[in-house]
């Protein structure tokens, strides 16, 4: 059991945490709650259409992000050419004035990220299966982390732990855990500390295509109840010839205030902010609705990372968009493989 290693959660981290371990003798499972991989940087597809709802795409801000998508493959790798602009709480738009980098993601969407990075791996992913707690177990023969689904149900046995849910939710798993009260504590606070916005996103479908100059619009002084809104038709294969698909993603502030809202209701009320911002009137009406709601979804600082450090010497480590707090989806995958490399240099 010596090589087996668990990682919870199997976003972006989680799948840098794999892809770092590829070529080593670890034994890497995977546990999902969910039924999809990829986290945020997840895709949605009906009536034709494919839309990423959490993350909108892969924007590379070094090499080894674009030799890692030419690795993965690029076929049916698209960049997005059109810009981003900005809009004001007045919802005045304006031309953006930074020069832009590329925006990727794929036909079939930007879960295929996810999907290309742990096909080069031996990953196993375990789907559906939560995991509530880890118990540290010692019987002299072995000594690891025994992981306990939502039943209470002993799910494996693993020499070493990746903890990547957002913040809240590995403080959560924390709090269960029976191990050095102090240690326990401090980790805690620390991780339940961090600070995260929650948005959701509202897609509205058009069977009519927008004749605009832009891929999105971007609220830069988070002032207006629509932060971000863009085009899933700008994607190559994403959106059928002749229609439109906004994603649009609501401010912390509206998002929190309207969490109840049906998907009726959102969509009606999104649907003619949208198109006050846009001044189309058609934009008020569209033909189906989606939502998403992200409770959390962008952190907006960084653990302290000597504190979450600190478990490591217990064979507990901690990956994530939140470690570095940087919400993108490359600043997850690149923090998991840094985490792995390090498991793999204290094992050797």
């Amino acid at each position: 059991m010596t090589n087996a290693l668990a990682v919870v959660g199997a976003g972006a981290a989680g799948c840098g945490v794999a892809y770092a371990l590829r070529d080593t003798a670890f034994d890497v499972t995977i546990f999902e709650k969910s039924r999809g991989v990829g986290g945020r940087a997840t895709t949605r597809r009906r009536n034709g259409c494919y839309y990423d709802h959490g993350a909108n795409y892969l924007k590379p801000t070094d090499d080894r992000t674009e030799t890692l998508l030419s690795t993965l493959g690029t076929d049916g790798l698209v960049d997005i050419e059109a810009p981003v602009w900005t809009h004001d709480k007045r919802g005045q738009i304006r031309r953006g004035d930074r020069e832009e980098a590329h925006k990727w993601s794929y036909q079939t969407g930007l879960t295929q990220f996810a999907k290309r990075v742990l096909r080069q791996t031996d990953a196993t992913v375990e789907k559906g299966v939560e995991i509530a707690r880890l118990e540290w177990t010692d019987d002299g023969d072995w000594a690891g982390w025994r992981l306990f689904d939502g039943a209470d149900t002993a799910v494996g046995r693993f020499d070493r732990v990746v903890l990547t849910p957002p913040a809240p939710q590995t403080a959560g798993i924390l709090r269960r855990i029976q191990w050095i009260d102090s240690r326990r504590r401090e980790l805690t606070e620390a991780i339940d500390a961090v600070p995260y916005r929650t948005i959701r996103s509202v897609m509205l479908h058009y069977p009519f295509k927008l004749d605009l100059p832009y891929y999105a619009l971007v609220n830069v002084d988070r002032g207006h109840p629509i932060g971000w809104l863009s085009r899933e038709e700008c994607k190559p294969g994403h959106v059928p010839d002749g229609e439109s698909l906004l994603v649009v993603q609501m401010s912390p502030e509206w998002s929190e205030e309207h969490a109840d809202l049906s998907t009726a209701r959102a969509g009606r009320r999104v649907a003619q902010l949208a198109s006050t911002l846009l001044d189309d009137s058609r934009v008020a009406d569209p033909d189906w609705v989606d939502t998403q709601g992200w409770r959390y979804a962008l952190p907006d600082a960084p653990v302290d990372d000597a504190t979450v450090r600190s478990a490591e010497d217990e064979r507990l480590y901690f990956a994530g968009d939140w470690v570095v707090g940087e919400g993108r989806v490359h600043a997850a995958f690149w923090n998991g493989v840094a985490v792995g490399e390090r498991v793999t240099v204290a094992h050797e």
